[in-house]
Parts: structure tokens; C-alpha cells; sequence
């Protein structure tokens, strides 16, 4: 979520930190929207369904100049369908203290739950009278696209969700100078049974680095001071947009960073928490720049899909490797490019965006539901 490295609607109270502030209802957005709850309903017995049955995956996206959430689903992993016909699933100007949302990356937790994450930014908050300045705070002091707060959201059903604008620099003072929140992922850690959230930051108008904390079982704020995770090896060079994908004994982090051609690397560990080894080798086939990695793999096979965005393309695109071994990287083309299997029906131009894997039934009721069924 850099840019030169300089880089629905609510009427119950929205969690900042531990507080809580009550937002002013914005006007209905004019499609139909994902459902903001206080309280997700109780199941008996949640459960996450066998990894055999997600045979269908779900795109989450936003668009540049729209800064809301989007959500697109495929049966095979190659042709995706929005499923608001291009509109917005979720306003971001409804759950972000900046109005606008940027970088969504949903996973399914250990319990069957759903897990979103976002950052809490508009970029041209100002041109749309949003705001009264550019960013949050000076630039000089914070650099570009700054903001304090990430998003983080949790349903049992896709359509229902829980909301919480976590503001870091009230939650913790150590990070009262922070700069950044950019990107959050979420991880479920299996040797302390929580969900790890990680994201870029910076202090003040410093270099960009990955940091990790746990969130509360409701996921409404995080409870740990956020550590380092991957600070870049080479002094003076940023990283950002981390993606962490498990492969037997490893953890592979992925990221964006400004070192050399090409802004796509990796980093290799056997433990979730550190200990990354940077390899310097560039995994995306791009010749102008990239950012935002996602790894995601094929049902049924052992071939997974590194997924990343062109935003140097005009108009910006998805790209889209596949890999087998985490060494080589086959290209496989963009959204809609000539001779690509990978396509989409009736949007263009997503952005900084993840693929969950659902079953087909999951994505049956998202069409229904915003086909008003």
C-alpha cells in the first residue's frame, strides 16, 4: 500500500482503541450493503468447513478513486464476478474514521469465523471535501498517506459483521508518533490460539517497516504492543504490504519494497514471528512497479498464486504468478490480458486486494443476498 513510498453506514457505536466515539449516519450508499451488527448471533458449534468443500474463492478488492470495499467470487479460481455488479459491498466513508478504506484482506479463522482487515485512509479525502488538509497531519512531519487507525471486521456468514476502527496511536503510546497503519493482515497463530494482525508502519517520516501484535477473541482491538516482524536487512530501504503464507514447516512473507528493479520480494522463516532470511530474488515478472503480494493456492492442488498489484500500469491491473516449489514463478498474465486464463465480467481496475477460499453454498448466498434474495 505505498505510493513512491512516500506511499453499512452506522448508527451503533464505532470502537476506537478501547473507547468508543459515535459516528454521524452518512447518507444510505445506492446499492445494497454488507450488515454492520453489534453482536454476531451465537451458533451452537461454529465450525470451519473441511478444506475440501472451499472449492470456490472470494476476491476482496477496493478501487482507487472509490475507497470502499468490493467483493468478487469465482467457482475456479480464474473468472471472477462481482457480487454488487461493480459497486461497493461496504461504504468506506460508513466504517472509516478517514472516510475511505484501502487494502481489505480477508482469511477464515480456526473457528469458522471470517476475519477482515483494513486500512483506515483516503487519499483524496481533501479533493472531495472530506477533508479540510491533505493528510491527517503535516507531511513533513508524517509523509504521504498518513493515518493512525486500521479496520478490523468479523462474521460468521459474510453478510453479517462486527466493526472496530482501532486508532494505534491512542492504544499505544509507544507508537503515539507513528506514522503509518498500512495494509493489515491477519494470521491465526496455532501455538498461542490467537489471530496475529500485522501491518506496516513507520515512526514520524522514517523508513517503512512490518510489525505484528494478537487481537481479542471479538476482534475489536488489538492487545499486545505491535513488534518488529521483518525490518528490511539493507539500511535505508523501506518495507510494506507483508503477506505471510504457510507451506509445510515455513512461513514465506512476501512483500513490496523499493530495493532494486522491480519491488517484489521474499523472506523465509520456520518460525511466524521472525527469524525471516531475505532472499533478493525478484518474484514478479513486472517492469514497471508492483505492490500489495498475496499468495493464495488452487483447491485440490499443489500449486499456489502469487497475486499482486500492477498500480504502475495505466490503467493499473492485478497480476497474477503461480508457483509450485516458492522458486520459480510462472507469469500468467493480468485480469482480461490477451491470451490470460485470468478474467473478470463486470468490473476493472481492482486494487491492493486477497482471495479466501469459500464453498460454493458461501458464495450462493452472497449473490442472493445482493441480488436482493
Amino acid at each position: 500500500m505505498n505510493r513512491r513510498w512516500a506511499w453499512g453506514w452506522l448508527g451503533a457505536a464505532l470502537m476506537l482503541g478501547g473507547g468508543a466515539v459515535m459516528a454521524k449516519d452518512p447518507p444510505p450508499p445506492t446499492a445494497r450493503q454488507l450488515r454492520i451488527v453489534r453482536e454476531l448471533a451465537r451458533t451452537p458449534s461454529p465450525a470451519s468447513p473441511p478444506e475440501k468443500a472451499r472449492t470456490a474463492y472470494l476476491l476482496s478488492y477496493f478501487k482507487e478513486h472509490v475507497h470502499s470495499l468490493h467483493f468478487a467470487v469465482s467457482r475456479d479460481g480464474y473468472r471472477f464476478t462481482d457480487v454488487n455488479d461493480g459497486q461497493p459491498v461496504l461504504s468506506g466513508e460508513a466504517v472509516a474514521g478517514q472516510k475511505g478504506i484501502r487494502d481489505p484482506y480477508l482469511m477464515r479463522g480456526e473457528d469458522g469465523a471470517f476475519y477482515l482487515t483494513m486500512t483506515d485512509l483516503h487519499i483524496y479525502a481533501q479533493k472531495e471535501g472530506l477533508r479540510s488538509t491533505e493528510w491527517e497531519r503535516p507531511a513533513a512531519d508524517y509523509g504521504w498517506g498518513n493515518n493512525r487507525a486500521i479496520i478490523l471486521m468479523k462474521s460468521r456468514d459474510l453478510i453479517h459483521w462486527t466493526h472496530a476502527q482501532v486508532d494505534l496511536t491512542r492504544l499505544f503510546p509507544a507508537y503515539r508518533k507513528m506514522g503509518i497503519a498500512w495494509a493489515p493482515e491477519a494470521f491465526y497463530d496455532t501455538r498461542r490460539r490467537q489471530v496475529m494482525v500485522y501491518f506496516s508502519t513507520r515512526i514520524g517520516n522514517g523508513k517503512n517497516y512490518l510489525v505484528y501484535s494478537y487481537a481479542d477473541p471479538a476482534f475489536r482491538t488489538l492487545t499486545t504492543q505491535p513488534k518488529p516482524l521483518f525490518p528490511f536487512p539493507r539500511a535505508g530501504k523501506s518495507t510494506v504490504d507483508g503477506d505471510i503464507t504457510r507451506v509445510g514447516d515455513r512461513y514465506h512473507l512476501f512483500f513490496s519494497t523499493d530495493d532494486g528493479t522491480g519491488n517484489i520480494r521474499q523472506a523465509v522463516s520456520s518460525r511466524l514471528t521472525g527469524g525471516y532470511v531475505y532472499d533478493p530474488t525478484k518474484v514478479d515478472p513486472e517492469k514497471v512497479g508492483t505492490e500489495a503480494p498475496m499468495v493464495w493456492r488452487r483447491h485440490g492442488t499443489d500449486t499456489y498464486v502469487l497475486m499482486y498489484d500492477v498500480y504502475a500500469a495505466k490503467p493499473n491491473n492485478m497480476g497474477f504468478s503461480e508457483t509450485r516449489d516458492f522458486k520459480t514463478f510462472h507469469d500468467i498474465g493480468h485480469f482480461n490480458d490477451l491470451g490470460s486464463p485470468m478474467t473478470t465480467t463486470n468490473f476493472t481496475s481492482p486494487k491492493h486486494g486477497s482471495v479466501t477460499a469459500i464453498t460454493p453454498a458461501e458464495a450462493d448466498r452472497l449473490e442472493r443476498y445482493f441480488a436482493g434474495g
